[in-house]
């Protein structure tokens, strides 16, 4: 499509959308309002335009491997925490494994961590062709953001109950060290956990991170996710991305993604030789899902 024809669609639906006020010059404001989302309906307005519209990937499954579910007594989260296991084609329990730590987004579990369900995403066939044999867990980590609040722990969760549950299991054995892949919540999840143990990770690969540069914009925005500016401080995963020196890193976001002014903060101190993928897209499960086999070849490549 030419730029002139993109700006005679977009200046239609525009002006289509707000009838009889564009023609006065409110309507005008108001799209700008939402457009720059100090409105509702940015996500909505985009997506109307097209700007949310991504290659679809072409993607081929082996048959899956086995999964399996169950529950523990968390005592960083205070809770039962439900999770699951899932192995690559042609393997199953007892095998010993690279690991790979799924981080779920706000509002998801471990039954849907990342687009597809674990035993899927390792059955992936990327454009390398089939991922290297490795284990993937997830766990149930609520909406906490992937961090210690004063009664729920989910990154001491993951670190001290889940990945020693799974290196029992065989996965992840030391001197192995473990990947992380994580959606928007889970995306920062993932950059925390690795800035929290870089003696673990062997790669991280966020999808859509759901990054914010100040606890202003964190109040504003999504009040629990922090409960304090120290807390906030001490997760910060902008101002201490130094700690990722020694870490592969991959980052995947898109250009309409409410979260690109963090995304692009945290781009810009990035390690060198860092993996960034800042393309056209939105903060939706089309671009997570156009993100994932890269993301997946990444940590492959690293943990094999």
């Amino acid at each position: 499509m030419s730029g002139h024809a993109r700006f005679d669609r977009r200046r239609l639906l525009r002006f289509g959308a707000f009838g009889a006020l564009s023609a006065v010059g409110a309507g005008a404001a108001l799209f700008e309002l939402v457009d720059h989302s100090v409105l509702p309906g940015h996500q909505e307005l985009i997506t109307l335009l097209g700007d949310c519209d991504v290659p679809a990937p072409a993607e081929t499954f082996a048959p899956p491997g086995p999964s399996e579910s169950g529950t523990f007594a968390s005592e960083a989260r205070r809770t039962t925490v439900g999770y699951t296991i899932a192995y690559p084609p042609g393997h199953g329990p007892g095998d010993a494994l690279p690991l790979v730590v799924a981080m779920h987004g706000f509002g998801a579990n471990h039954t849907d961590a990342l687009p597809s369900s674990p035993a899927e995403a390792l059955a992936l066939r990327t454009s390398d062709g089939a991922l290297p044999p490795m284990a993937m867990v997830a766990a149930d980590g609520g909406g906490g953001y992937w961090h210690a609040h004063p009664h729920d722990d989910p990154l001491g969760m993951v670190l001290h109950e889940l990945v020693p549950l799974c290196q029992a299991r065989g996965l992840g054995v030391p001197p192995a060290k473990v990947g992380a892949i994580g959606v928007s919540m889970g995306g920062y999840g993932v950059l925390n956990l690795a800035e929290h143990a870089p003696d673990l990770i062997a790669a991280v690969a966020a999808i859509s991170p759901a990054v914010w540069t100040t606890f202003a914009e964190v109040q504003g925005a999504n009040p629990g996710a922090f409960s304090s500016a120290s807390e906030f401080a001490a997760n910060d995963v902008v101002t201490r991305v130094h700690v990722l020196d020694t870490v592969p890193v991959r980052v995947a976001s898109g250009l309409d993604d409410p979260f690109h002014p963090g995304v692009e903060a945290l781009v810009r101190v990035l390690p060198a030789g860092a993996e960034v993928d800042i393309r056209k897209g939105c903060h939706d499960g089309e671009f997570f899902a156009s993100a994932q086999p890269a993301a997946l070849s990444f940590l492959g490549r690293h943990l094999t």
